[in-house]
């Protein structure tokens, strides 16, 4: 008996009740993509029509678009399987980042606001810069404002690796986003300074310093890595995985889980450079953990290549490869494992700007014992909450199982 928490970053369809508030209502990640495929709008160099997702179909995911937003995408018309139930959730914590969404299926909903920067130029105070390049031991900074990662790094990659000056930037989430280079700075450099960061605004309530090295000599072959880490806050609560921990079970992690959950308790943690690779990580991963173990993995490419950078086309490519690979994991599933598939918010590509949008997200669950339906949820938390009750591990604080 085993549980497994597959997360489609950024994988939302649409429906929010409080989206209004985000300035996101209509936003509808998976009905837009599928409405640009089957339009002919998202034909690309592997795929064209309209968008083909079997398996998550058969999971219930046209099923969960119904529920959360009113209508079923095209394509995505099909009945789930008898042994898979969906749902969808809206996400009770105030913002919309990864940390707040990956944090409530975990069982613990963020109860404040995070800290953000202003859209000014420059954009981080005085003060803090000061400090960060005196206790970093940096000649001083490049960038200083809201941009894009890929776009910054194209401008200012040039003169970070003449001045070894560190390209720093925010954007519309929590964080505080460090580039350079990965060979002429140094790899563990960045985690250095990261660090110093990550000490410094602590007062201010950012979520994240995200470390983002690349590599590359010119801004045409510039390219971020795989070297990628997130110098996260602790949850403010214990999560399951504390709890799974504090029961010695098995945990393994997939991505970039342990970074969000700045390692407490998420175990062992298996890496891939891309979602084909994490996806053979979560089989790996699945194959190593024993009886009563939690496995929890995050797909970052349907955000980070596809959603931020507004390509349709790219991610519903991506939709694609990840649902064809389904069935290897549902193949290696034992009888009473339990299997959620979900997402921690949208990011819909044909929306305005590059941030994520507040959506409600799907839960696509696989267990031949679940006695009911799981409707329309009141939290990301309840998948939390099931897991425990599954596990059998301590009730979460927060959360109704279903």
């Amino acid at each position: 008996m085993r549980a497994v928490i597959l997360v489609m970053d950024s994988v939302g369809i649409g429906g929010a009740p409080d989206a209004a508030r985000y300035g996101d209502q209509g936003a509808d990640t998976v009905g837009h993509i599928a409405d640009a495929c089957a339009a002919g709008r998202a034909d690309g160099p592997r795929r064209a029509g309209p968008l083909r997702l079997p398996n998550l179909v058969g999971l219930g995911l046209g099923e969960a678009c119904q529920l959360a937003s009113g209508r079923c995408p095209p394509g995505l018309e099909s009945g789930s399987r008898s042994d898979a139930q969906f749902g969808c959730a809206s996400e009770r914590s105030l913002g919309k980042d990864t940390p707040s969404g990956h944090w409530e299926i975990a069982g613990v909903p963020v109860p404040f606001e995070w800290g953000y920067f202003p859209k000014t130029v420059p954009t981080f105070p005085d003060e803090l810069i000061e400090a960060f390049c005196s206790q970093a031991r940096l000649p001083g900074i490049l960038g200083n404002c809201h941009a894009s990662g890929t776009e910054i790094i194209a401008r200012l990659g040039s003169e970070h690796m003449t001045t070894a000056k560190p390209i720093c930037y925010t954007s519309a989430d929590s964080v505080f986003q460090i580039a350079a280079h990965e060979e002429t700075f140094g790899l563990e450099r960045l985690y250095e300074i990261c660090s110093v960061a990550r000490r410094l605004i602590d007062p201010l309530n950012i979520g994240r310093v995200i470390a983002r090295p690349f590599i590359g000599d010119s801004p045409e072959t510039f390219k971020r890595t795989a070297h990628r880490r997130d110098f996260s806050v602790p949850p403010p609560e214990d999560t399951i995985f504390d709890t799974a921990d504090a029961e010695h079970r098995s945990v393994i992690s997939i991505g970039k889980i342990g970074d969000i959950f700045a390692h407490r308790g998420t175990g062992r943690n298996l890496k891939g450079d891309g979602n084909d690779a994490l996806f053979t990580a979560t089989l790996q991963g699945l194959s190593e953990l024993k009886d009563g173990g939690l496995l929890f993995a995050n797909f970052i490419d349907f955000d980070t290549l596809y959603g931020h950078r507004r390509d349709v086309s790219g991610y519903a490519q991506a939709l694609e490869d990840f649902d064809a690979r389904l069935p290897e994991l549902l193949n290696a599933l034992g009888q009473d494992d339990l299997l959620v598939i979900t997402a921690d918010h949208g990011c819909d590509p044909t929306w305005r700007g590059t941030d994520h949008t507040r959506e409600r997200v799907p839960i696509l669950a696989v267990n031949g014992r679940m006695p009911r339906p799981i409707g329309s949820r009141d939290g990301f938390a309840d998948i939390g909450a099931t897991v425990a009750q599954h596990l059998a591990l301590a009730p979460t604080r927060h959360g109704l199982p279903f």
